[in-house]
């Protein structure tokens, strides 16, 4: 398999913010595995860019239909609250990027993607929240961008685990040239260890059904 030129990586993370109101799976897993990954980063000199999902509580730019409390202001994070700051145990650290977007990817209509090109990168290493929503609008279209995709997918969670195995093989289908790690085989990696990740090779690999997707989601695994 490929390795990845660390000097050409980012680590980019979705909404890993405080806000609690979709209920996400494992979350406490998704922010030790986080930190690790951070951590090893900022050893290494790989860059660490956050997005920040935004909603004003003015109500200027929101989404259309974007859902609202009975006293007009935005229901998911809202500014002016802490369920907007990225959560305690991997928040940002002087030397970090933190990008701040008003709809689901982090690319539309931000500065990422120029963030990404002044640095040299051409290997995104990326995960967060949710992975049906945020993550998943990112990776396409980072790959639309022609960045590599590492998808690390113990990082990254939703509201159910359907929801979130569903959209990995989607974008282990359709994501070209894109390879899906788990933390710790990523870290093997990148210490010129034996390592297990999964590469697609072609469109259209993983052909699975309602009946079949927790059988075809492990082969992610082996």
């Amino acid at each position: 398999m490929r390795k990845v030129d660390l000097k050409k990586t980012a680590l980019v993370l979705i909404d890993l913010q405080k806000e609690s109101k979709y209920g996400i799976e494992g979350l406490e897993e998704i922010v030790a595995n986080t930190r690790l990954l951070v951590d090893t980063c900022r050893s290494l000199g790989v860059p660490v860019i956050y997005t920040r999902q935004i909603n004003r509580e003015d109500g200027v730019a929101l989404p259309f239909q974007e859902p609202l409390n009975v006293d007009g202001k935005p229901i998911f994070y809202c500014t002016g609250t802490e369920d907007m700051e990225v959560i305690d145990d991997i928040a940002p650290e002087p030397g970090d990027i933190v990008i701040d977007k008003y709809r689901w990817s982090g690319f539309y209509e931000t500065s990422l993607d120029l963030t990404l090109r002044s640095l040299g990168v051409k290997h995104l290493v990326i995960g967060g929240l949710v992975t049906d929503g945020c993550l998943m609008t990112s990776v396409f279209d980072g790959f639309f961008r022609d960045y590599q995709v590492n998808l690390v997918k113990d990082i990254s969670g939703a509201t159910n685990s359907g929801a979130h195995m569903a959209s990995i093989m989607i974008m282990a289908n359709w994501v070209y040239g894109i390879k899906i790690y788990d933390t710790e085989e990523l870290l093997k990696q990148w210490k010129g260890e034996d390592y297990f990740a999964w590469e697609a090779t072609g469109p259209d690999q993983l052909q699975f059904t309602p009946e079949n997707m927790r059988e075809v989601f492990q082969r992610l695994n082996k």
